[in-house]
């Protein structure tokens, strides 16, 4: 696997303080899909037994409401999508839409038992690194929901976004 590769995988937030090597044997084992804009990673309700790492492209993150799909955030390379999946265990709560043409690697929670069978530390360091994404997310919605609360309505809460 390339050294560019593995370099901008590690600076990426899920991926930190990976070794090299164990990294480069992960990823190599995981799935790489590619997505075309205009379609789905997956839909809110799917089973889930996988997450994404995005390489390149953008993602929206879309929820069901009422008839309508609404925008609750967007992504970029480097960032993770689905994690919640694989640590809760339900199914996808959001639909993740490509925005432009995706790449992405797929880890399933069998790639995660493989890892954790042969490099410990190193799964709990994914482990980890999954829960602080996860937190992060939870404390921006904390604030949105406080903020909502309070009644000053968040940053583009009030956009809905229609997929096409």
């Amino acid at each position: 696997m390339q050294a560019s590769r593995i370099a901008a995988l590690q600076s990426m937030p899920i991926f930190g303080g990976i070794r090299a090597e164990v990294l480069a044997a992960f990823v190599e084992a995981a799935a790489t899909v590619a997505v075309a804009p205009g379609e789905f990673f997956f839909r809110e309700g799917d089973k889930a037994e996988s997450m994404y790492v995005l390489e390149t492209g953008e993602v929206a993150i879309l929820k069901h409401w009422a008839g309508e799909r609404h925008l609750l955030g967007q992504l970029g390379a480097g960032d993770c999508f689905g994690e919640m999946a694989l640590l809760d265990l339900f199914p996808r709560s959001a639909s993740v839409l490509a925005l432009a043409p995706c790449t992405a690697i797929e880890l399933s929670a069998r790639s995660l038992y493989q890892l954790c069978q042969t490099h410990i530390q190193q799964f709990a360091l994914i482990q980890m690194n999954m829960g602080r994404e996860v937190c992060r997310r939870l404390r921006a919605t904390d604030d949105m929901l406080f903020r909502s609360v309070m009644g000053e309505v968040p940053d583009g809460a009030e956009r809905a976004f229609r997929a096409t």
